[in-house]
């Protein structure tokens, strides 16, 4: 037997607890400690033909600083629109397809984001 605030403890309305709260913040610290790199690249790539982008992007150093920036803000976004998902929308059935299409929608945006750069970077 457990009693009511033991079934309820650590847990919000969507029923996850706190897991999405700190998994949010820990993708807003890695895009807080990446945006200066990845500035950095940005205003190195300005003016530059593709011959020259190639040669910047397909540095290891550069490609991981990238691909990380992509993957922590991808996954920021996921995780912040289920939120407002899970919270605002109150149809079930309509909550499960918007879940859906949200998951389906960030992993084409990073699958889009990771094709662009290595298109870019093998100066293709």
């Amino acid at each position: 037997m457990r009693t009511p605030l033991a079934r309820v403890r650590n847990l919000g309305s969507s029923h996850t607890g706190t897991s999405d709260f700190w998994r949010q913040r820990l993708t807003a610290v890695a895009m807080t400690l990446l945006i200066v790199p990845v500035l950095v690249v940005i205003l190195m790539l300005i003016g530059r033909n593709q011959a020259g982008a190639a040669q910047i992007l397909g540095s290891i150093p550069i490609a991981i600083i990238l691909l990380l920036f992509i993957i922590a803000s991808t996954w920021h976004m996921k995780i912040g629109m289920q939120i407002i998902i899970e919270d605002y929308v109150h149809n079930e059935k309509a909550k499960l397809a918007c879940v859906m299409a949200n998951n389906f929608f960030c992993v084409a945006v990073a699958m889009a984001s990771i094709y662009a750069i290595l298109k870019l970077s093998s100066g293709v």
